[in-house]
């Protein structure tokens, strides 16, 4: 008997599901009583222990593979890999006792950052799915796709501008002197100024404004020049001709390094993702040697123990590994889906874990070195030229650019740097949303007959014309606010919070270890069972549950507040995305047949691939996927509330 006439067509209990129409059956782990959960039943995995060869392929799957494991490695370096690397790790590491925030920062990366980073790329390698389908392992919760693909299309619309910042400032970087760099200009006011080293000598920068009224010619180029900033989010303004072609540019270069698939994207991130090292490399070897240099890093790894004892070092430290992680995106997910069924991602989760957390422990050398420098140029202490996110890529490092010797060099490449870190990550994020729309479409509809070029250039285009709300006078607060709230802490931490739960709880901690196995061979540490079971969800909503009682209104550089309606949005980014998991949860069990037991069992029980077939134990039954050639249009699409 064929493996694929070993599954029965009974049909399910839910009308509304028509991908769970797919057959009931027993579990793809037998879950005999007595049976030692340590170790994975050998009839589990008999179709792949039996080949003995790592680089076997499935012969059911037919989904898209990397060209080379390196491809994999590297687009994971370039989307986990960011921004917030360079410009937040080494001002929090400062900020909350220097060296020894590495202590908390190092805990939290092995008990939050690699089990969850480990489980999303493992889930998609096992199911071969993208970030929605991929939850056919628990149907019930399909939810959990659906808010990781709301969080990345947020976090693809308005991360763009970041990097369409950073290529206004490249454009400008070939004048000598920088423009940033003197007042005189025709947005410059009177109170512009160049030099506060009398004048705030012992105040920040902040204050030292307040108090006298001056301006700093970066600070009025990023406002006036670059954002053109109006009063308040009511203040929408006209629309900035160059920051709408910058910001064309950008999406232009995204679409044609996806269009093709992880075929061609998996070529294009060899750059992308080697380039921000080889100039973060060149950066430090320049900063060390400036005046004032050693006084920075002495500053950035200087020892606080007092700080050990502060709830918010803990809290800190916590939300920036799920930040720089990209936990609960779902794009590691969709990257794992194209690895090899016998792909070693356990192995591939630590090697990335320490290159991201290297990179940022690096990254704070490169930075403060340079803020040294600047400090002593401008005979001012450290912490009042210390800076975080926008602030320190746009207003301290191109100040501290200025002041250099043969400072457009400097200022080209750091901010081609910028670029090129944010584009990777950026169009690694695209191509996951892609892989779950793609997955979704029922297999003869007409958006699934289009080529896939023709569907990302869609996406493209649709997050390009909400992102005109941001090339406005106005643009930066609406900016803020996707930054503040679509893709938070809060949304972040609910995310990863219900991924573990489910696999560990719902489907089964034991279970997907067995699955685990089945692929790389071996089963992985115990500890990764615990994490995901007990002390990552603890983790997780006790931030969660910080963010909430500490909750502050939102504030664009400490002086202006947002309104009411303003907030309302902002929490409507934010909601859209946790509710998608409870909704869901509801819609799927009202829409089912049964008691609730049976409702239960049915909606929680797998549905496996085809690619599943080469190691199913021939006596199970299963639900199984259908061809895409089946008749039944509806089989693969994802109801979406």
């Amino acid at each position: 008997m064929s493996p694929e006439e070993r599954f029965s067509n009974d049909g399910g209990t839910c009308e509304d599901e028509s991908q769970e129409e797919a057959e009931v059956a027993r579990p793809l782990v037998s879950e005999t009583e007595g049976s030692s959960p340590e170790v994975a039943e050998p009839s589990v995995c008999m179709g792949l222990m039996e080949t003995g060869d790592p680089n076997t392929e499935l012969g059911h799957s037919e989904r898209q593979t990397w060209s080379r494991q390196m491809d994999f490695i590297m687009s994971c370096v370039g989307f986990a890999v960011g921004l917030g690397n360079v410009w937040r790790f080494p001002y929090l590491c400062y900020k909350n006792g220097g060296g020894v925030f590495l202590i908390p920062y190092v805990l939290m990366v092995f008990v939050g950052g690699v089990p969850v980073f480990f489980l999303e790329i493992a889930l998609g390698q096992f199911m071969k799915q993208g970030g929605v389908a991929t939850w056919n392992i628990a149907p019930l919760f399909k939810g959990l796709g659906l808010a990781s693909m709301v969080i990345v299309f947020f976090c693809n619309t308005y991360y763009i501008m970041v990097l369409a910042w950073a290529l206004y400032f490249l454009a400008h970087s070939f004048t000598s002197p920088l423009p940033w760099a003197t007042c005189g200009h025709e947005w410059n006011t009177v109170n512009c100024t160049t030099n506060f080293s009398r004048v705030c000598l012992n105040q920040s920068l902040a204050s030292c404004l307040e108090h006298t009224g001056l301006r700093s010619s970066v600070m009025e180029f990023w406002e006036r020049k670059v954002l053109r900033l109006s009063g308040g989010l009511d203040e929408v303004g006209d629309i900035s001709g160059y920051m709408v072609l910058c910001l064309l540019a950008t999406w232009v270069i995204v679409y044609f390094c996806i269009w093709k698939g992880v075929k061609s994207a998996g070529k294009v991130v060899y750059f992308t993702a080697v380039f921000p090292y080889l100039v973060l490399v060149v950066l430090f070897v320049h900063g060390v040697s400036l005046p004032g240099a050693l006084n920075g890093i002495t500053y950035y790894l200087k020892p606080n123990w007092s700080k050990l004892s502060e709830a918010q070092v803990w809290i800190d430290a916590a939300t920036q590994i799920f930040f720089s992680y990209a936990i609960g995106l779902g794009a590691l997910t969709a990257l794992g889906s194209y690895n090899r069924f016998n792909n070693n991602c356990y192995q591939d989760a630590f090697i990335l874990a320490l290159i991201n957390s290297g990179t940022s422990f690096f990254a704070g050398f490169v930075v403060f070195s340079v803020l040294g420098f600047m400090a002593a140029e401008q005979g001012v202490d450290i912490s009042n030229v210390a800076e975080s996110g926008p602030g320190l890529a746009f207003i301290a490092y191109p100040k501290a650019v200025s002041l250099m010797p043969l400072a457009p060099l400097w200022a080209v490449l750091f901010f081609l740097m910028l670029l090129v870190l944010g584009l990777d990550s950026q169009f690694v994020g695209v191509e996951g949303f892609i892989t779950g729309i793609m997955d979704m479409l029922p297999p003869k509809s007409f958006l699934c007959s289009l080529r896939r070029e023709v569907v990302v250039a869609i996406c493209c285009f649709t997050c390009f014309t909400i992102d005109l709300s941001m090339v406005t006078q106005g643009g930066m607060y609406v900016f803020q606010l996707f930054d503040y709230y679509s893709a938070s802490g809060i949304t972040l931490l609910w995310q990863a919070f219900w991924e573990c739960v489910v696999v560990a709880w719902v489907y089964g901690a034991d279970r997907f270890m067995d699955n685990v196995a089945c692929m790389i061979g071996y089963r992985p540490l115990p500890y990764m069972k615990w994490c995901w079971s007990y002390v990552t969800p603890v983790v997780c909503m006790g931030v969660f549950f910080f963010h909430v009682v500490n909750y502050k209104r939102l504030v664009y550089n400490a002086v202006y507040v947002y309104p009411w309606w303003g907030e309302v949005l902002g929490w409507f980014l934010a909601l859209s995305s946790m509710l998608c998991i409870p909704l869901t949860v509801l819609y799927k069990l009202l829409h089912c047949k049964g008691s609730l037991m049976e409702r239960w069992q049915h909606l929680t029980t797998p549905i496996w691939g085809r690619h599943h077939l080469e190691f199913l134990p021939p006596e199970n039954e299963a639900r199984l996927l259908p061809k895409a050639e089946d008749n039944k249009n509806t089989l693969l699409y994802e109801s979406v509330i």
